[in-house]
């Protein structure tokens, strides 16, 4: 019988330090060429709001793709549990009548 266990977590401190300063780097780097970008206003607006769109649908979708897998492994551990109790409930030796 396969054991599934829960999935380790592999997160260290330095890969999500490392994981937080890259994302910061990287949106303080299109903040500030679309703070510098010569172009109007109304296109500096444009491209500040997609930033702004960019980002919150990377976390939404982050969040998205972590519930599913936290909900697989729910799904796979009551499957599990239950093949468990139908196999330590079933007697081969029991008489039928």
């Amino acid at each position: 019988m396969e054991n599934k266990t829960p999935p380790q977590s592999s997160t260290t401190t330095a890969f999500f330090a490392q994981a937080a300063i890259s994302f910061g780097v990287s949106l303080l780097g299109i903040v500030l060429a679309v703070l510098y970008l010569p172009v109007d206003p109304w296109v500096r607006a444009f491209l500040a709001m997609t930033t702004l769109f960019l980002v919150s649908s990377s976390f939404t979708l982050a969040k998205c793709v972590r519930d599913a897998q936290e909900n697989r492994y729910v799904v796979s551990r009551l499957d599990q549990a239950r093949v468990d109790k139908i196999l330590a409930e079933h007697d081969p030796f029991r008489a039928v009548s």
